[in-house]
């Protein structure tokens, strides 16, 4: 198993950022995702190029300001997944920090690849 870690500052407030990581069924920021639908606390979604997945929402703490997901269903052979996404204030702006726990170890590129793209998006939308 791998653990990827990640960290960004953003130039915008926490709860800026909160609002966009806390809903779940937003896409916007996730690159190759059109759509996310949402069962009870497994969310679904197709991405192109990859295929068809779920994902077990864990916790969203809104005090915390803490997300914690798990992959359930995947078209790759994944052992072990469990993402926690944190939102840390730091005045005007914020540093997001991102964990990924992925096994096997063959999957830990693709992730993280996968990670910064979502960051990036993030900020787009974030810092247009």
């Amino acid at each position: 198993m791998q653990t990827i870690q990640l960290e960004q500052e953003l130039a915008c407030p926490a709860r800026a950022v909160w609002e966009v990581i806390s809903d779940v069924c937003r896409s916007d920021w996730v690159p190759m995702v059109d759509a996310i639908a949402l069962d009870g606390d497994v969310r679904s979604f197709e991405m192109a190029g990859v295929g068809s997945i779920q994902e077990r929402i864990l916790e969203v703490d809104h005090d915390a300001l803490r997300l914690r997901y798990s992959a359930i269903s995947t078209p790759a052979n994944i052992e072990h997944h469990l993402a926690t996404i944190c939102i840390v204030p730091d005045g005007d702006s914020c540093v997001l920090q991102w964990t990924t726990e992925i096994a096997p170890d063959q999957y830990a590129d693709t992730v993280r690849g996968g990670m910064q793209l979502s960051i990036a998006e993030l900020r787009k939308v974030l810092e247009p």
